[in-house]
């Protein structure tokens, strides 16, 4: 039964930085891809980055492009996202989910899922 557990996030000010971090256990295939999603409150969820195993291959939102960053552990299936240049629209619960298979953007596209950790950036 894959696993996925997020640890980071919290609060920041507009401009700031924070990094979340992700690790799935559980991972029965060799392709499987990694991300990073978000709600805002009242909104709907929306895809932020995913890392495709084992080529690296990548996929950003345009709303994040050039300010977030996911990288990976390989040796121990984690990922990381890098959030610099943080905005008041940044703020949303932060979810990180994990499928085998490959590259997909959409969260339905995923079917584990972890607990989320808050992202609050203030003006």
């Amino acid at each position: 039964q894959v696993q996925v557990v997020e640890s980071g996030g919290g609060l920041a000010q507009t401009g700031e930085s924070l990094r979340l971090s992700c690790h799935a256990s559980g991972l029965t295939d060799d392709h499987y891809a990694m991300g990073w999603f978000r709600q805002a409150q009242g909104k709907g969820g929306e895809g932020v980055a995913v890392v495709h195993w084992p080529g690296g291959t990548t996929w950003y939102a345009s709303s994040v492009k050039d300010r977030f960053t996911i990288s990976r552990d390989i040796a121990e299936n984690t990922v990381y996202l890098q959030m610099n240049d943080l905005k008041p629209e940044d703020t949303a619960m932060y979810y990180c989910a994990a499928r085998l298979g490959g590259l997909r953007s959409g969260p339905e596209d995923f079917p584990c899922w972890g607990q989320g950790t808050q992202v609050t950036v203030s003006s």
